[in-house]
This record gives C-alpha cells, structure tokens and sequence, in this order.
C-alpha cells in the first residue's frame, strides 16, 4: 500500500468598509499546501489513518500509534514519527452536533506528554503538520505512543481523526 496526501490550511477573508478616502476591499489569503508521496524521509509518510471515533462523557480515546492501532485495511500502525495530525471536533454526518469539548494529549506515555494548551470547542478542527525530516512529533513505542483524546463530561462526543505518520 502506498501513501499520498495534500495537506491545504488556507483562510480566505473579504473585508469591506468605507474610510475617509471610499470603500476599498480588504481580500488577505493564507494558505499553504504540503504534498506528501509515499517513504519515510522529508516531504513522505508511509502510513495513513482516518477514522471518525466515539470517546464516552469525561473519558479518554488513547490511540497506540506504536503496534496497536489498525489503519482501514487492517495492518498495524508503528509510526515512528508524525507528519500530520487532524482533529474535527464533529461527526461525520454533522448530526447529532457534539456538546462536549476534547483536549488533546497527556496522560500516561502520550506522544504529547501534557495537554495541548487549549480545548477543542464543538465543531472546531486542529491541523498541525509538517513534511520536513523532523515531521511533527516522535513516537516512541511504550514511552510515548499513545495520543489522547480526552472528553470533557456532560455527553459522548463522535470525533473524525486523520493521522499522517513515517515508519522511519
């Protein structure tokens, strides 16, 4: 099985206003695109998962990125490191629409050891990549494999999840 991806952020605004010299239009893009090809060096990733995901109220989805999670044709995943990480804080379907936030990372042997620094609202999503030789975090199988997903209490929470990653 081979791996290629596009990776695009991109924020598009148009901004009006009338000032003492008219109305011009404010029209900033900012976008960037990371093309991946299958391998393991700068600009590749060999292993792909996507998958939309249930973590019950106040409970953790611990993904094992090192030798337990299966991708959708059922080979386990050993990433070594992560290219991408994509988090949408929302069903598939859009229905019914999460009440509940999600915090990434902490806990025990978490790829991120602490929580990222803020929570995922209902319907926000989380992109973080980078295609360089680095990529953008080290799995390291029993020390610090395991992405956590953690539902804050109130309800259970349907979660769509993408992970780029290298064996090597």
């Amino acid at each position: 099985m081979t791996v290629a991806a596009e990776i695009l952020a991109r924020i598009k605004i148009s901004q009006s206003g009338s000032n003492d010299f008219g109305g011009p239009e404010f029209t900033p893009v900012l976008e960037t695109l990371i093309q991946l090809t299958d391998g393991t060096t700068v600009g590749k990733a060999n292993i792909a998962f996507a998958d939309e995901r249930t973590v019950a109220s106040a409970a953790t989805d611990s993904l094992d990125l090192a030798g337990v999670l299966a991708d959708a044709f059922g080979q386990t995943i050993a990433a070594v490191e992560i290219v991408a990480l994509m988090i949408i804080n929302k069903p598939r379907a859009g229905t019914p629409v999460n009440t509940t936030d999600l915090t990434i990372g902490g806990g025990a042997n978490g790829v991120f050891a602490t929580a990222m620094p803020f929570v995922l609202k209902p319907g926000a999503v989380f992109l973080l990549a980078a295609g360089d030789a680095a990529g953008v975090k080290t799995v390291t199988p029993a020390t610090a494999d395991l992405l956590a997903i953690v539902n804050s209490s109130g309800a259970a929470a349907k979660y769509q999840i993408a992970i780029l990653a290298r064996t090597a």
